[in-house]
């Protein structure tokens, strides 16, 4: 799998704002500028800023302009999953050369090859849709997600 540096700022950015935010729904939420997020995050501020963009586009967050302004989140980030963001930044989570595994056509003996690429995109699927950034912003990530994280063979 490969993830963009979008993908990754993205994924850092909204973490961010979900830090920011904390547990208790009673605070009002502060906006974060974009220049905070680039900071505690070390990335480019104005990359950051067309990835901020996109995520306001794709009703990730939200913006305000002005002296109060900056970013937050558009909904509570246990609602917003790690696939989400990365699809509102890179697209569909599969492609093999661009197209969807299901509209590839494979012959003899490499025909087997469109199962394999379906079933890694569930695979995917089924991890990213299964973390929130609320989890990631918290460091309690699902068991799911810790038990395979364990495993040494995941770090080779």
């Amino acid at each position: 799998m490969r993830l963009s540096a979008r993908v990754d700022y993205a994924l850092r950015a909204t973490a961010e704002l979900a830090a920011a935010v904390g547990d208790d729904p009673s605070v009002k939420v502060r906006p974060v500028t974009a220049e905070q997020i680039a900071r505690a995050q070390q990335i480019p501020p104005k990359f950051l800023e067309s990835i901020l963009l996109q995520l306001r586009q794709g009703g990730v967050v939200y913006a305000q302009r002005g002296p109060e302004g900056g970013y937050w989140l558009a909904r509570p980030a246990a609602e917003i999953t790690l696939a989400e963001v990365i699809r509102v930044i890179d697209g569909p989570l599969a492609h093999v050369r661009g197209r969807r595994p299901e509209d590839l056509e494979y012959t003899g003996a490499a025909q087997a090859l469109q199962e394999v690429w379906i079933a890694l995109r569930a695979s995917e699927r089924e991890i990213l849709e299964m973390v929130t950034v609320a989890d990631v912003a918290s460091g309690a990530l699902p068991e799911r997600i810790t038990s395979l994280a364990a495993d040494p063979r995941a770090w080779t």
